[in-house]
């Protein structure tokens, strides 16, 4: 199955926020415990915009199936040059390279843009993307034990690192 991958726009808002709030319930790739709503996303997605962060989809046969986006490691000038990415795919498309796709046009996209490296915080225990950022590069630049805790257990994250430039 071939995914392509495009600049998100406003109607694909309600596919994003779908996939996010899977997250959300069943996952351990994003730390949050409550689902966000429509104006949350909307609200998320006006904010990328005006800081000039991309937000990537990628689209199966005309349905979105995972997206992505990065913004500043810290809201500090100094790190203007350092961006924390973030990649989500809906549950009946993964294990299918929709990560991939998405992770590399945000790494094009961050080169194109000066930054000069890329941060990825993963859940210690999500092996899947581990590997699929080894294998496209990144590095483990720390762990933290006992950083989150969802789910009624505590959760261990990896910082992975690509250089850019």
């Amino acid at each position: 199955m071939q995914a392509s991958t495009r600049t998100a726009t406003k109607a694909d808002l309600p596919d994003i926020l779908w996939i996010m709030n899977y997250a959300i319930l069943h996952t351990t790739a994003v730390y949050d415990y409550e689902v966000k709503d429509e104006a949350f996303v909307q609200q998320w997605f006006t904010d990328k915009q005006q800081n000039n962060f991309p937000v990537i989809v990628a689209v199966v046969n005309g349905q979105v199936a995972g997206y992505g986006s990065y913004a500043w490691l810290k809201p500090k000038e100094g790190y203007k040059y350092c961006a924390e990415h973030s990649v989500y795919v809906s549950d009946e498309f993964q294990g299918q390279g929709i990560g991939r796709s998405l992770l590399t046009a945000l790494i094009s996209e961050a080169k194109l843009r000066n930054i000069h490296t890329m941060i990825g915080v993963i859940d210690a225990d999500n092996t899947a993307s581990i590997q699929l950022h080894e294998q496209l590069g990144f590095t483990e630049a720390g762990y933290l034990t006992q950083a989150g805790f969802k789910f009624n257990r505590w959760l261990n994250v990896i910082f992975m690192q690509i250089m850019l430039s």
